[in-house]
């Protein structure tokens, strides 16, 4: 929320002097949502997303991978800053090809990483460090 976005009312209604941030979107509209290469190759789609408790913004996009009808999925943690979203195909662009993607820090769907351990956050900014920017 913006600076200007406080609700100063005794009802919870928005004041009159509010902006609205129309970028903003809601979990559950994010989750699903398709990832592609820049070539426009669809590479998974959204599972969920890891919020930093500390500051609110959100550190990690986990893309479900490969699998056929929705069994044997691998996850992939992805920084939140390497995806792009694209109003023409509606969904996210990563700079990435499916064979970096393959070779990508990854989990099974009953393998959940530690996310409270600072290593396995660190092997995925380490991974993904030497990806362009879009």
């Amino acid at each position: 929320m913006s600076a200007s976005m406080t609700n100063n009312t005794a009802s919870g209604a928005m004041s009159p002097n509010m902006t609205c941030k129309h970028d903003l979107i809601s979990s559950d509209r994010v989750e699903g949502t398709s990832v592609y290469s820049p070539s426009g190759e669809k590479l998974g789609t959204v599972k969920y997303f890891m919020v930093d408790k500390a500051s609110g913004d959100v550190a990690y996009v986990v893309m479900s991978f490969g699998g056929f009808l929705g069994m044997g999925n691998s996850f992939h943690p992805l920084p939140w800053k390497t995806l792009h979203y694209d109003k023409e195909r509606g969904g996210y662009i990563v700079a990435l090809t499916r064979e970096q993607l393959e070779a990508a820090p990854a989990y099974a769907e009953d393998m959940s990483p530690d996310w409270t351990s600072s290593q396995y956050g660190s092997q995925v900014d380490t991974y993904y460090g030497g990806l362009p920017k879009m």
